[in-house]
């Protein structure tokens, strides 16, 4: 049997602190620069879908918050003044698509009007829906 003490070694350590101040450094730039890449955002929660949908090149947007406020490419637009927009677009373009973001929460009697003054204008609309 062995009784002698053990020897031990030149013990390992390892210096992590300036490794941290790296990692805080990297941390604190990416969430700099993830807030500044869409400031100008409507935020909406959007109804989901299974197909997808092809779109035009020729596109614009019209948002509708959940508090019935209507954007039409990031600008706000009143109701009544929705359909002379709109137009004003389709003598811009021949062939125009609306892309249509609606809060799910906005009741479909809204959407619909939207969808008449696109069928008035003759213009074609897509709903944008969330994959599943």
């Amino acid at each position: 049997m062995n009784l002698r003490k053990r020897h031990r070694g030149a013990s390992a350590e390892v210096h992590t602190s300036a490794m941290n101040d790296i990692m805080f450094f990297l941390l604190l730039f990416f969430l700099i620069a993830s807030t500044v890449t869409n400031p100008n955002v409507i935020k909406l929660v959007l109804p989901k879908s299974s197909s997808g949908q092809s779109v035009s090149k020729k596109t614009i947007t019209v948002s509708v918050t959940k508090d019935l406020r209507y954007y039409v490419d990031k600008k706000e637009v009143p109701v009544d003044a929705l359909q002379t927009t709109l137009s004003g677009y389709k003598n811009l373009a021949t062939e125009l698509t609306i892309v249509l973001y609606v809060d799910k929460t906005v009741a479909i009697q809204d959407v619909v009007q939207v969808m008449d003054i696109a069928q008035k204008l003759n213009i074609k609309l897509v709903l944008a829906t969330e994959p599943k």
